[in-house]
């Protein structure tokens, strides 16, 4: 794959499509290739070229070692808009990918030209801190669980129970989150998650957002989905239900007409 250096590191990336660029951003511990099982068919076929990289820590990028802070993945991404001018661009963001987006989108339209957030949120809550911080520990400690207890895990944390109930569907996803685990070496971007309040940056947003929540999301719950919309001026949130943290993968077509919806209106 081609790539960049930003940043003082090397990422990955591919482009495709023709038109006004998207780039979309994938969340912790995932490849940015994972976007081309639907999203960029869709936004191809809409008129769009399709940017996708995977961020440090996800290999062919590189992955140094150490604890990465939110504002190291905000400038690999900035230096990468800037490397392949795709300035202003739309940006698409999930999870962490959806963080990263909200801090490029707050500096102003320069680089960002709208941004959709999908299971994002501005600050934690309780239980979302406290899950943070123990698998901040359980990192901390070395010890390794076996990627099949890991995969139970993510299924559990990453989908609806609309899945989880098909065993068709989740036999499939179990599989495919212990293939993952035992390829994974992104250990860094478990620090790289907000635990303080972010929404003063939102307020500061002057470019077109679109906020995706997911009603069946464990990660992301709707309501701090909400708090995103309401804190960003001018943004509006769309809800869409029987799906997890991964609704861009359980419910695609949704996803992808809300997307597209928003691209061409802005």
């Amino acid at each position: 794959m081609p790539h960049v250096l930003t940043n003082g590191i090397r990422l990955s990336y591919q482009r495709s499509g023709q038109g006004k660029s998207v780039l979309f951003i994938m969340g912790s511990a995932a490849s940015g290739r994972v976007w081309t099982m639907h999203q960029t068919p869709a936004v191809m076929r809409a008129g769009y070229e399709a940017v996708t990289f995977d961020n440090r820590g996800i290999p062919p990028s590189d992955a140094p070692a150490g604890r990465y802070a939110l504002a190291d993945l905000v400038e690999d991404t900035k230096g990468l808009i800037e490397a392949l001018d795709l300035a202003p661009c739309h940006v698409v963001g999930t999870s962490l990918g959806a963080m990263i987006a909200q801090e490029m989108a707050a500096e102003g339209p320069d680089l960002v030209r709208s941004a959709v957030l999908i299971a994002t949120r501005g600050r934690t809550d309780a239980f979302r801190e406290a899950h943070t911080l123990a698998d901040r520990a359980l990192r901390e400690s070395g010890i390794r669980l076996p990627p099949r207890y890991e995969a139970v895990t993510s299924v559990l944390q990453m989908l609806s129970p609309t899945t989880r109930n098909d065993d068709n569907a989740v036999s499939a996803w179990l599989d495919l989150f212990e293939l993952a685990d035992s390829e994974s070496t992104a250990d860094g971007q478990a620090w790289a998650d907000i635990v303080d309040d972010r929404r003063h940056v939102l307020r500061e947003i002057s470019v077109p957002c679109r906020v995706i929540a997911f009603t069946d999301d464990a990660v992301t719950p709707p309501k701090l989905c909400a708090e995103v919309a309401d804190s960003i001026p001018d943004c509006d949130l769309v809800e869409i239900p029987d799906c997890g943290h991964l609704g861009y993968l359980e419910r695609p077509a949704e996803v992808n007409s809300a997307i597209i919806e928003f691209l061409d209106k802005n």
